[in-house]
């Protein structure tokens, strides 16, 4: 059965030795690759979301855990794992609050990182075994505070809030900003998580408020 991955880093020598490592001991048949966040839902947005999603923490798009939540609620049927240089509790906490299945430190082996991955494909939720010995530290993400910041949001997330302001459906966003009808709900589902919202209604209603 065909093996599809996509790697999300803005890293390209790393994004380089991880496809090999998936392709040497994974068999992986297909790996698209993307520098961020917008990059990375185009990409599945147009191909597909495949069979695992292997995002940065902290690359270009990302706001941590709500990112997380929005690559989940967009694409459920993959799996989708953190692999990141940041090891601290609060980050691995919240990765896996936000419905990912599971979270790789870069500092693993590569044997280790293989074990993993497979672990993740074949069902399990892959926590480090160092959880249990790190305490939150000063590169934590920060817990949601409940406000809005709209430095938060990429450049293509400011630009479909902008269209969803003019009060645009999803089709008219994806037609003025020419890229796919289902990049444009991904989109949305961050930002109504950035502002605490379930409806296309309650953000335009709370953005306006301030």
């Amino acid at each position: 059965m065909a093996l599809q991955i996509l790697i999300a880093d803005d890293h390209e020598l790393f994004r380089s030795g991880l496809k090999q490592l998936v392709v040497d001991t994974l068999g992986a048949d297909q790996v698209r690759e993307a520098d961020s966040l917008d990059k990375a839902i185009e990409v599945l947005t147009n191909e597909g979301a495949g069979d695992l999603i292997l995002v940065d923490l902290r690359m270009p798009g990302m706001n941590g855990a709500e990112s997380l939540a929005a690559l989940r609620d967009g694409f459920p049927l993959a799996k989708i794992a953190v692999v990141s240089a940041w090891e601290e509790r609060a980050d691995i906490l919240a990765a896996l609050g936000a419905g990912v299945n599971g979270y790789v430190p870069k500092s693993l082996s590569s044997s280790e990182i293989t074990a993993a991955l497979r672990s993740i494909l074949e069902g399990r939720i892959y926590v480090p075994p160092a959880i249990g010995r790190r305490e939150p530290g000063a590169g934590a993400m920060p817990p949601p505070d409940g406000g809005f910041a709209p430095d938060k949001l990429t450049l293509r997330q400011k630009e479909v809030l902008n269209e969803l302001l003019k009060g645009q459906a999803s089709k008219e966003i994806a037609r003025t900003l020419d890229i796919a009808e289902g990049t444009v709900k991904i989109h949305l589902a961050a930002i109504y998580r950035a502002l605490g919202v379930r409806t296309r209604a309650e953000a335009i209603a709370k953005f306006r408020a301030g």
